[in-house]
């Protein structure tokens, strides 16, 4: 076997290789030596009468340890019966037991044994000398790291020949005396490692309790048969790294994800803790507990790159979900294949894909992945864990094991339970980042494009910046023509060295602040209508208190970050930190819209809540429905919008009945809730007085909606008809100081004279006090002459 020049971690495992190779050669002509019909043509298909009566001729076997290859005669480790036990020692070398010269093949086993000692040696020369020049030797470096001994190593390259070289193939049929078993079998790595089949400690490192078939190293399968003469096999994925690939399996590579680098002290403590030797007792693991808006996963990912560890980082769900779709899983998806008493083999094993349990082969094969790189395992979700996982993932980490334990760091938003079998795990919370450290991430995910402001309203997870900022590259290279990329003359900014060749559009500020605000998730929708905003502060008439006081709820929502987390102004006890707003005004004078301005100004969404899919009239419904609604608004960028809130937010009353109490068990409820609610949500009503008064103490603003004046009537008519074709007739100065319309009204108005003149491509005077005649009839109002004055006479009888 030739090594690849250069490449002492493959010149060091292909000289293992050839040991094994002149102890296969020496167990042959032992075999030979022995066997009764060397010459048949159909040896291994059937068994002759002159081999049973050999089989028949051997004793009581030898129990004790042995040399390697020790007595070639007897290859099995089994004497003839009859036979002195002190036949063959070293003593009458050069003979057999009947005092006569040693066969032919005897000799060449003799040979043999030497010929691989002495090619033992010169292999471990050969490795000392490439460690000093520095180099890494992949199986000697996987030893180390799964405890492995002479014997486990020797055992894995028994197993791992045939995968490299198809002569093992036959030369293992021969020595088994079977042309259909071709893989190496718990029978002859003992054999080939001089160690007697009744040596337990020998026959238990092909077992479970052993680190081979602990580590996933090993896989010992056709369970049903013998102990000796089961299938010994190597997964393809330990055979690739063996030979220099660092590449996950392809279905465990779909689901290992990767998060930006973070700071502060929490990444500088975990770094701590995964940089360490643990000691006899110590368990490296690790759970992060993720609060609202918080990423442990960035966390994690950013302490083992400080403390100079590679990291495994499995996202269960992710994983799931591509196995699922790619058809690899089978039904049982989801469960854990238990493996077989005393073995390794476990569905799905072969071939390196998964069988009927998707998440248990992904938590195995990552455990595995750790191990091979010597690297830090991440995984979470921790809810999307069973139990079976989650001990295989205890057990990694577990000291005192057949293998060493591996850094864990297990995260997610459920809590670690402390009755949980196995070592104690270090508990952390991992809160959202600040606004400076939120800056730091995003100058870093864009590099030297500049960082719109309108990103600092934002909250995203570290990783939800890098799918923002990805999305948005990849927003420009669809929306920029090549024209515009030659000419320069495209709206983004280029990137690129050389000039204009090779370069590649930037995102603008519109583009990444739309990419941002798509990382939003959509679980709202089933119980709010989402709104994208379409009008600004301009759009708003409305009297400068409650202006002001628009200004400084959305000031406090976009600012919570600086004051809460940078100058230390978050309340504990987990409690939340909602901004949360009362707009109390009657209908129509601009409630909803202002609600809209607030949320565009965030530059985030506005989820109207729909009272018909939240209130039900079966008891506890109505809480489990608004529970939904808090918890996936938690995980959004948006403004939740509760109109009519005093339909939900009512006064509690006495309790007389049954009713009463549970209505006022909704109203506790949503006082609690409010209390912990982390996000933004505005309440309108035109009926103050209706609401708990309870209410109010969790309140951050409240703004008053009055009618307009005359000056800001005039205002609304004149914005409203911006864009509508009148007759030079039309008096908007006479409808704003006649008619004390709302804004809401004003519109109404102006929209229905907008259909009677349709037809006229124009409006007239006569079809606006038409319009305002309509809306007065709505609202239950006499038109009366002193109010219309000229235009009395234009009113439709």
């Amino acid at each position: 076997m030739g090594a690849l020049r250069g490449d002492d971690s493959l010149a060091d495992l292909l000289g293992q290789l050839a040991v094994v190779e002149e102890q296969v050669r020496a167990a042959v002509a032992a075999r030979r030596a022995v066997d009764p019909e060397p010459d048949d043509a159909f040896r291994g298909l059937y068994l002759s009468d002159e081999h049973i009566d050999v089989l028949l001729r051997r004793g009581v076997p030898q129990t004790g340890a042995r040399a390697p290859l020790d007595d070639a005669a007897h290859p099995d480790g089994f004497r003839d019966a009859g036979e002195p036990e002190d036949a063959g020692e070293p003593g009458d070398a050069g003979h057999d037991g009947a005092g006569e010269p040693d066969a032919p093949d005897a000799v060449d086993a003799t040979r043999s044994r030497a010929a691989s000692e002495e090619l033992a040696r010169r292999v471990e020369n050969a490795a000392a000398a490439a460690r000093q020049r520095g180099s890494r030797l992949r199986l000697r470096e996987l030893a180390r790291r799964c405890g492995l001994t002479d014997l486990d190593v020797h055992i894995l390259l028994v197993a791992l020949a045939p995968d490299l070289d198809p002569r093992f193939e036959k030369l293992y049929g021969y020595l088994h005396d079977d042309v259909t078993r071709r893989r190496a079998s718990p029978g002859l790595a003992l054999e080939l490692s001089g160690r007697s089949p009744f040596d337990q400690a020998a026959r238990a490192r092909c077992t479970a309790g052993g680190p081979l078939v602990a580590a996933g190293l090993l896989v010992v399968e056709d369970v049903d048969r013998p102990f000796l003469t089961r299938s010994l096999r190597v997964p393809d994925r330990l055979t690739g790294h063996l030979l220099g690939d660092d590449r996950a399996a392809p279905a465990l590579a779909g689901a290992l994800v990767d998060a930006p680098d973070v700071g502060g002290p929490q990444v500088e403590w975990l770094a701590r803790v995964v940089a360490a030797v643990p000691g006899p007792d110590e368990a490296p693991l690790v759970h992060l507990r993720t609060a609202s808006g918080g990423d442990a996963l960035a966390v994690a990912v950013s302490a083992a790159r400080r403390a100079g560890r590679p990291f495994v980082a499995l996202d269960l769900r992710v994983g799931a979900a591509r196995l699922a779709g790619t058809g690899e899983v089978g039904a049982g998806a989801g469960g854990g294949a238990a493996p077989t008493e005393g073995s390794g083999a476990r569905a799905g094993d072969r071939d390196d894909t998964p069988g009927a349990g998707a998440a248990a082969w992904l938590v195995r094969a990552a455990v595995r992945e750790a191990r091979l790189a010597g690297a830090v395992l991440v995984i979470g979700p921790a809810e999307a864990i069973d139990a079976g996982e989650l001990a295989a993932v205890v057990a990694a980490a577990t000291p005192g094991g057949p293998v060493p334990p591996v850094p864990v760091v297990l995260h997610g938003r459920a809590a670690w339970d402390p009755q949980t079998p196995g070592p104690v795990a270090r508990v952390a919370d991992v809160h959202p980042l600040g606004a400076a450290e939120q800056a730091a991430v995003w100058a870093a995910e864009l590099g030297d494009v500049p960082v719109p402001a309108e990103l600092a309203l934002l909250r995203l997870t570290p990783s939800q910046m890098r799918r923002a900022v990805a999305g948005a590259w990849a927003t420009a290279r669809d929306c920029e023509t090549e024209t515009e990329i030659e000419t320069g003359t495209g709206t983004g900014i280029r990137a690129g060295a050389g000039g204009l060749a090779g370069a590649r559009p930037v995102p603008d500020a519109g583009r990444l602040v739309a990419a941002a605000r798509e990382q939003n998730a959509t679980g709202l929708e089933r119980l709010a209508r989402r709104v994208s905003p379409a009008v600004g502060w301009d759009d708003l008439v409305l009297p400068p208190r409650t202006f002001s006081t628009l200004r400084h709820l959305a000031g406090r929502a976009a600012h919570r970050g600086r004051v809460l987390d940078d100058w230390g102004l978050r309340r504990g006890g987990n409690r939340g930190e909602a901004v949360t707003a009362l707009f109390v005004g009657e209908s129509g004078t601009g409630k909803t819209m202002a609600a809209e301005v607030v949320a565009g100004a965030l530059g985030v969404d506005l989820y109207v809540i729909d009272l018909s899919t939240v209130v039900d009239k079966y008891i506890g419904e109505t809480e489990k429905n608004l529970e939904r609604i808090f918890v996936g608004a938690e995980g959004l960028n948006a403004v939740l919008f509760f109109d009519e809130a005093d339909a939900l937010f009512g006064k509690r009353s006495e309790v007389s009945d049954a009713r009463d109490r549970y209505a006022n068990v909704e109203v506790a409820y949503l006082l609690q809730r409010i209390e912990s609610f982390d996000g933004v949500a505005i309440l309108a009503t035109n009926l103050a007085a209706n609401l708990d008064d309870a209410f109010r103490r969790r309140l951050s603003v409240v703004a008053e909606f009055v009618r307009p004046d005359a000056e800001q009537r005039l205002a609304l008519w004149q914005r409203t008809f911006a864009g509508v074709p009148l007759t030079t007739g039309v008096d908007l100065e006479f409808c704003a100081k006649a008619f004390g319309l709302a804004g809401g009204d004003i519109r109404n108005a102006a929209v229905t004279a907008a259909y009677l003149g349709a037809a006229d491509g124009q409006v007239n005077m006569r079809e606006v006090i038409t319009a305002v005649g309509l809306e007065y009839r709505k609202l239950g109002r006499l038109c009366l002459a002193d109010e219309f004055g000229p235009y009395f006479d234009l009113l439709s009888r």
